[in-house]
């Protein structure tokens, strides 16, 4: 806490020193949206490169005065959480005053902002993210503030912690993790006792677009128990892309990549070349959009996808075809299909890449 404290003085006192000068205080911070400021690790994923190309945002310009000012005001929220030792979720802080941040996005915007100007991660800031993961199976912990949780039992689903960093006497028997992209998918495989029924095993899913606890939770428990992590994603470029914020990280979060990102997860369905060797009618398949098209070319000229040349085959296999599928057309061949035939057949054999 006492380096967030004198991070922050720091900058504060940057910006009293520009006045006394009589010059227009500015705010420097790496540009997180840029490509070019990122560097792709076989060991981490992708990390911000030491000298990233900046942004300013200055106090004296009409389009970036009011960042700087809403900048300044969230320092001063984190700086008085961070000394009293009490912590907000990026909800309490938007509704703390709803007009003057306008919005939800613009709260979490200007957060990582921060947490990337100051090189501070951001849970260190005192600010904690609403969590909508989920977490099922051979799984039992303590949280921070001493309850504790066990995951073991039949179809019981937790939600991720909102502090990861404080849960504590992990024990697991888990043979393997199961990220799941859709919390329908993950119900279904609960319904059918997934977790208990071929080797035990824990299930976690992030909902779609997985949120950094969950992200956290994924890396701890890797750190945790070493056991091989699987992800069972739509096979389609929105699939795609979320087992690559898992094992890669994204460009925004970069500067944070060594807590979040797990590079060796692997790729356990719904692969395109599935989709050919169960013979899945086509009509039950969807065709590409525009979207889609755009989506999977940018996908393809990632610097990890040069890294997995069985990744790349895939991924030409799905822009050959034009076509996309969900997990739920496996229900096409049977009902129960994906967790009596297709998982363990592919945990036996070794169907991933």
């Amino acid at each position: 806490s006492c380096e967030v404290l004198q991070a922050i003085e720091n900058v504060i006192q940057d910006v009293l020193k520009s006045l006394a000068e009589k010059k227009a205080p500015v705010l420097t911070l790496a540009n997180r949206s840029d490509w070019r400021n990122v560097e792709f690790k076989d060991s981490v994923g992708l990390q911000m490169i030491p000298h990233s190309t900046t942004k300013q945002i200055r106090s004296d310009c009409p389009r970036s005065a009011q960042k700087f000012a809403l900048m300044l005001k969230m320092l001063s929220i984190i700086y008085k959480m961070v000394q009293s030792n009490t912590y907000a979720t990026k909800r309490d802080i938007y509704y703390s005053d709803t007009l003057l941040f306008g919005s939800q996005s613009v709260v979490d915007n200007i957060i990582n902002d921060i947490s990337c100007m100051l090189k501070i991660p951001r849970r260190s800031l005192h600010i904690l993210s609403t969590t909508k993961g989920f977490v099922a199976g051979n799984l039992s912990y303590t949280e921070e503030d001493g309850t504790k949780v066990n995951c073991t039992c039949g179809a019981t689903v937790f939600t991720v912690p909102s502090n990861v960093q404080g849960i504590k006497n992990l024990i697991s028997h888990a043979k393997f993790m199961l990220i799941v992209e859709k919390d329908a998918t993950f119900q279904r495989l609960l319904d059918d006792d997934f977790c208990n029924r071929l080797s035990p095993c824990i299930m976690i899913t992030g909902r779609g677009i997985p949120d950094l606890n969950t992200r956290l939770l994924v890396r701890k428990l890797w750190d945790s128990f070493k056991i091989p992590i699987f992800t069972l994603m739509d096979a389609d470029p929105h699939g795609i892309e979320i087992m690559c914020i898992y094992k890669y990280g994204s460009v925004s979060m970069s500067f944070e990549a060594h807590h979040l990102t797990v590079p060796s997860i692997k790729w356990l369905g719904l692969l395109p070349s599935d989709l050919q060797r169960l013979n899945i009618r086509k009509d039950v398949l969807i065709p590409f959009t525009k979207q889609d098209q755009n989506k999977l070319a940018s996908i393809q000229k990632r610097p990890y996808i040069a890294s997995q040349p069985m990744w790349k085959k895939e991924l030409e296999i799905m822009a050959a075809s034009k076509l996309k599928a969900e997990i739920q057309v496996l229900t096409s061949l049977s009902s129960d299909y994906l967790s009596r035939v297709y998982l363990p057949n592919k945990l036996q054999f070794g169907g991933w890449l």
